[in-house]
């Protein structure tokens, strides 16, 4: 079956803020880029847009010299507009010109999105309200906090919906890119794509099995902090909510709420966030699933496979292959 081509060129347009992420910008060019090759022809048109005329740094120190300048460019120019992120998103004050142009532009766009901490930015513009999202892993849950009418799917490594395409981020840009290929010019150009740039045309799992959210760090009040010391020590041993309040020296109701209030979630929940990340480590170390339930307190393996699959989306075997050394062990 002879690819699809559109009659003209669809043009992409990537918008870049101060400190983006250099593969965020230039995983998804690339995946264009190799999907005019392999078609032949100039099928994508790809702009980079920023808020300065001169050189934009990324988070690398690499210099990034833009197409075109957003508050110049015509709303309605592009047939693909995506904003891409940058590590400081969700942390300083966006540019409200920059926030204005997003909002005015992609409505007159055939789809829009996100790659990465982007759809911070492009949550503040509204057009994002009773969407069915992603990003990336670390600031879901400032996502979630901030834009509570935003479904935020956490697992996911790209997500449409309607006309909003978003990526988890990073890698996971040039997951999105290649979907978008798939829309465009179908499913073989897009596997040659994915050949040609040594990816995966439908990546297993989703991006939690990547995630570093169950890392541990101490805080809170002192008599939390020894607890959650003695846990980390000790991830074996008994850690119910009634153990744990008798070593800090509380109630067990006590011990919950302040606990919630000054940890930010239940002592359950953060011990097995807590043993599924010591798992983690041991399973990337080599340790065998059935050693590893034993040694983090997990009842069986059966127990410790459900609860890893929920944490990590996929089980602990496949976690652990997917850090094998090949030729060795």
């Amino acid at each position: 079956m002879p690819a699809r081509r559109p009659a003209r060129p669809l043009t992409i347009g990537i918008l870049a803020v101060p400190g983006v992420q250099m593969l965020d910008v230039a995983g998804p060019l690339d995946v264009f880029a190799e999907a005019n090759a392999q078609s032949g022809a100039e099928v994508y048109r790809t702009s980079v847009i920023s808020g300065v005329s001169g050189p934009l740094s990324a988070s690398s120190g690499l210099r990034i010299l833009a197409d075109m300048v957003f508050e110049t460019e015509r709303c309605s120019s592009f047939d693909t507009l995506l904003v891409a992120g940058a590590s400081h998103m969700g942390e300083t004050a966006s540019d409200s010109a920059m926030v204005d142009w997003i909002r005015s532009s992609a409505p007159a766009c055939r789809r829009f999105g996100s790659v990465c901490s982007g759809a911070l930015l492009l949550a503040e513009t509204g057009l994002l309200e009773g969407r069915r999202v992603t990003t990336h892993w670390s600031v879901a849950a400032t996502l979630e906090r901030r834009f509570p009418e935003i479904t935020v799917e956490i697992d996911a490594l790209h997500v449409r919906d309607g006309r909003v395409r978003t990526a988890a981020g990073v890698t996971a840009g040039l997951d999105l890119a290649l979907a978008l290929v798939e829309e465009d010019l179908g499913s073989e150009v897009a596997k040659r794509v994915a050949a040609q740039l040594v990816m995966f045309f439908k990546r297993p799992g989703g991006q939690l099995q990547f995630s570093r959210r169950g890392e541990s760090s101490v805080s809170g009040r002192s008599a939390l902090q020894e607890v959650q010391r003695w846990v980390l020590a000790n991830p074996a041993q008994d850690a119910k909510t009634g153990t744990l309040a008798c070593r800090a020296g509380l109630s067990p109701r006590h011990f919950v709420r302040l606990f919630q209030h000054e940890i930010g979630q239940t002592p359950a929940a953060w011990v097995e966030a807590v043993r599924v990340d010591i798992a983690r480590r041991m399973l990337e170390d080599g340790d065998r699933p059935k050693q590893v339930a034993a040694a983090c307190g997990f009842s069986n393996v059966d127990t410790f496979r459900r609860v890893f699959q929920r944490h990590a989306g996929i089980s602990p075997a496949e976690y652990r292959r997917r850090y094998e050394t090949p030729g060795f062990g």
